[in-house]
């Protein structure tokens, strides 16, 4: 016991130690914050809106999320842990692991002029950070799980989030919809 509680300890203070992002406020999203999100394989979906930002000569992400107000019972509460597994990137370098920072909105049609939870990276900023376009990255999972049965069969839900762009609002495009 006094082992793995040593060991627990341990590996929490490397996690912490390994943190690249310190909290920094809030800002107002511009007028072209990068989009993300995706849907749930059952009704509903996720939208971030993100902008990236020098914040005091350093890198810095600034941005908002939402989930659709109408989702499936078994998709609810789940938002946390999709966001949490996701990334924003620039110029192929990862700024930010894990998004549970920003701030959740109400779906919107634009989250343009959101005020959004922003974190400061190690990343010095540079002139070139103006003209580029950071990546949102969410990556496929499973969110909910009620497989039953055995070799040879099984029967049940598997609901998966599916990244894919914005879907928190009803007229976001969704993967099902007519080309």
């Amino acid at each position: 016991m006094r082992i793995s509680v040593l060991t627990s300890c341990m590996a929490m203070l490397g996690l912490a130690a390994c943190s690249t992002t310190t909290p920094a406020g809030t800002a107002t999203l511009g007028s072209d914050p990068v989009m993300g999100g995706g849907t749930y394989s059952s009704p509903g979906g996720l939208s971030v809106a993100i902008d990236v930002q020098n914040i005091g000569g350093k890198t810095g992400v600034c941005g908002v999320w939402a989930q659709s107000k109408s989702q499936s019972v078994m998709t609810r509460g789940k938002a946390q842990q999709v966001i949490g597994s996701g990334a924003v990137v620039l110029n192929g370098e990862a700024l930010v692991n894990g998004l549970t920072f920003l701030r959740e909105v109400d779906p919107a049609t634009s989250y343009t002029g959101q005020t959004g939870h922003c974190v400061v990276s190690e990343r010095p900023w540079s002139a070139a950070d103006a003209g580029r376009r950071a990546q949102i990255i969410i990556p496929r999972q499973i969110v909910f799980n009620d497989l039953d049965g055995g070799v040879g069969g099984a029967s049940g839900t598997v609901i998966y989030f599916r990244p894919g762009g914005p879907s928190a609002h009803p007229s976001d495009p969704k993967p099902w919809d007519p080309a």
